[in-house]
């Protein structure tokens, strides 16, 4: 997951890099919206990077930097469904995003719009606006949004052609809207000397909380002079003004675009009262004196150290819906890396005693080869979870002291490593770079030991669900045929996909089994339950019903004494099945069904019929139940379709319904090859994440048989 560096180096992509910027500009103020940001996707259409932000402080658009366009968040949303999303207010987004509404408690409207092209996403924009609770975009704001959106579409779509894509920068840039609207040559001047004229002390912040005007009488006030403030953090330059309570007073004023107030008390005991007044970017502060404390923060939620409450909150919810290991690399570098202002990450894992970069963000090869294959030492190598922590190195001589024979690379000079545990056991590390000297204060260790804490959580989850699912698909492949025997004179395809990553072990089976050299035995069936016991009674049936289909009983007679071992068995578990015998010289095929749904018959240049044979109790619940043989006749260049309900069925829906749904839409011809025909079935039902249970499909197609077969009719 190693990323292509900034597109600062590339003219032509730097070009369109700063039309997107000017686009981008224009959207916040065509629409009168107090905030905006645009989304660039990557190449495998997985990934949202954020480009540049208007408006947006500089802390909350890291948190924000990437998302995975499976994300349940409105950019993602949009691309997903390329549509745009219109969210009136605070209550609107916390009904359809919760998480995200968790992590950005303001009051704001927002929308976001797909960046498209001929069909085609390319990114995603983003504007907020003061809530006012409207139910609806008004129409022409709508218009100005579809209107920019397409322009931004196309913008990225030519970079792309011309092989200069925008790449995003690792953290996204903060526009001043100040250049679509420029200034007059003493507007500065003209603006301080306003300012002074009033009893009041005034400060202006911009997005990064950096000031950038400050009056004699708000020097006075704070007791420092306006050559101490200028350029610098407001609270780096007034150390006692560093609370978490004044921070969201800044923010919150920022996002929700409403004044916000607190009081706070100088270290000789004064105490003042600041007003943050929301502007395009920053707030400006007014600062009076203050004779008793004034009420904390209007509106916001306290903060809590360098990433905040409602950060740490929104990366812990996101890595409680990690289930691979795969899921907590992609959350680390989206949100973490961002978050903490790191330049790099690597992902590391032990194998062999031995590192393995598994994924990284801000190394060059060169730098990740020098970590492949490094020794672990003894260190990592015997640590248990009690013992593992993290571990911070400000400087290379910080790091070398800790660990001589580690030579520093890919030009960081800054790093801390997070432990991954599973079991007790350190199974790897997360390692962060910063790519000059960094000096952690207590604050920020704390932060990022929290940071730690939630990633290694997610991983050992994550690394105990892929070794059961690793078991699980080993299971699951074994209980299904691997390769399907041939007969002449018939032509066969199968498709079997799961209900959903978090589902270990379907229950839906499928199997060809050779009677003769002219009659195949098809089965499909569908065990109830998603587990191992499931799978085993899974097992159970396919052994069964190979047994007595060897031993050649009729298809009723088949499941009869199936159903009979299934019933001794595992009483309490029911199974579907639908066994056909396929006798490819009379051209008929002789079914018994055990409540499983019908057969698709689809026949040439005529529409699709729906085989109802007489359908018995399903297997396992009356040891004394009887099946019935069905006859039906398969002309040369019928298809035959099994399937099982996860193939129509739909939530809500009528099963009757998707089954009619099916046989509408199967038209197989005689120059549609099987797999073609499978496939395009198995889309038809679904996205994987809204499936229902998982599907099974296995077609049959009777063809013109060889010589040898015509000879023996």
């Amino acid at each position: 997951m190693v990323r292509p560096g900034d597109s600062g180096s590339i003219p032509g992509a730097a070009i369109a890099s700063s039309r997107l910027d000017d686009l981008l500009i224009e959207a916040v103020f065509s629409v009168g919206a107090h905030l905006g940001a645009v989304y660039v996707l990557d190449p495998g259409d997985e990934l949202l990077s954020m480009e540049a932000s208007v408006g947006v402080p500089a802390t909350t658009a890291r948190v924000w930097a990437r998302l995975r366009t499976s994300d349940r968040a409105p950019v993602a949303l949009a691309v997903r469904e390329r549509r745009l999303v219109w969210l009136g207010d605070r209550v609107a987004l916390a009904r359809a995003f919760p998480a995200a509404a968790l992590a950005l408690p303001y009051h704001f409207g927002l929308a976001a719009v797909p960046l498209c092209a001929d069909g085609t996403a390319w990114g995603s924009l983003i504007v907020g606006w003061p809530t006012g609770g409207e139910s609806e975009l008004p129409l022409r704001l709508r218009d100005v949004l579809d209107d920019v959106g397409a322009r931004m579409g196309h913008l990225l779509q030519q970079a792309h052609a011309r092989g200069q894509p925008i790449v995003p920068h690792p953290l996204p840039r903060v526009l001043n809207p100040v250049r679509a609207h420029p200034p007059g040559p003493y507007a500065g001047l003209t603006a301080i000397s306003c300012l002074s004229s009033l009893p009041e002390g005034y400060c202006h912040l911009d997005a990064h909380g950096q000031v950038t005007l400050v009056t004699a009488a708000a020097a006075e006030l704070l007791a420092c002079r306006p050559s101490e403030m200028i350029g610098r953090r407001f609270c780096k330059a007034l150390p006692w003004l560093d609370d978490p309570v004044h921070e969201e007073g800044y923010r919150s004023a920022i996002l929700s675009h409403r004044p916000t107030a607190f009081t706070a008390r100088r270290p000789d005991g004064r105490l003042l009262s600041f007003r943050c007044y929301p502007s395009l970017p920053g707030v400006t502060l007014r600062v009076t004196p203050a004779d008793e404390p004034g009420p904390a923060v209007e509106d916001t939620g306290g903060r809590t150290g360098a990433a905040g409450l409602h950060d740490l909150l929104h990366l812990a919810t996101a890595l409680a819906r990690a289930t691979t290991a795969q899921d907590v690399v992609d959350l680390v570098a989206d949100r973490v890396l961002p978050a903490c202002e790191a330049q790099a990450m690597a992902i590391l894992t032990w194998d062999s005693g031995r590192m393995r970069v598994v994924a990284a963000l801000g190394y060059d090869a060169e730098a990740l080869e020098s970590f492949n294959g490094r020794p672990i030492g003894v260190e990592h190598e015997h640590h248990d979870g009690d013992e593992a922590a993290p571990a911070f190195y400000g400087s290379a001589d910080e790091l070398h002291a800790a660990h001589p024979d580690v030579e520093p690379t890919g030009g960081m000079n800054a790093w801390t490593t997070l432990p991954l545990v599973a079991l007790g056991r350190s199974i790897g590390t997360c390692l962060l770079a910063w790519d000059r000297p960094h000096e952690f204060g207590a604050e920020e260790r704390a932060m990022l030991s929290a940071l730690g804490g939630l990633v290694t959580q997610a991983f050992e989850r994550a690394w105990l669900y892929d070794h059961k699912h690793q078991l699980a698909q080993s299971l699951q492949s074994s209980l299904l045929p691997k390769d399907l025997p041939e007969f002449p004179g018939l032509e066969v395809a199968a498709r079997y996909v799961p209900l959903t990553p978090g589902m270990d072990i379907g229950g839906d089976f499928y199997d060809l089994i050779r009677l003769d050299d002219s009659t195949a035995a098809a089965v499909i069936g569908d065990v109830q339950g998603h587990d191992m016991t499931a799978a085993a009674l899974m097992g159970q049936a396919r052994t069964a019903i190979r047994a007595h289909a060897a031993a050649g009983a009729s298809p009723g007679e088949v499941l009869a004494r199936t159903n009979r071992l299934l019933t001794a068995q595992t009483p309490e578990r029911f199974t579907s099945c639908l066994y056909v015998a396929f006798d490819l010289r009379r051209r008929v095929a002789l079914l018994a069904s055990a409540g499983h749904l019908p057969p698709v018959l689809g026949l040439p240049g005529g529409p699709a019929e729906i085989i109802d044979p007489s359908s018995g109790l399903l297997l396992g619940i009356d040891p004394d139940a009887e099946y019935v043989t069905t006859t039906v006749n398969v002309p040369p260049g019928a298809t035959l379709a099994l399937y099982t309900d996860g193939l129509v069925e739909v939530p809500g829906g009528d099963l009757n319904d998707g089954i009619a749904a099916l046989a509408a839409r199967f038209a197989p011809t005689p120059c549609h090859s099987l797999d073609e025909l499978a496939d395009e079935l198995i889309a038809a039902s679904g996205e994987e994440e809204r499936r229902t249970d998982d599907s099974a499909l296995l077609l049959l197609r009777s063809s013109a048989p060889p010589d040898a077969l015509r000879s023996g009719v």
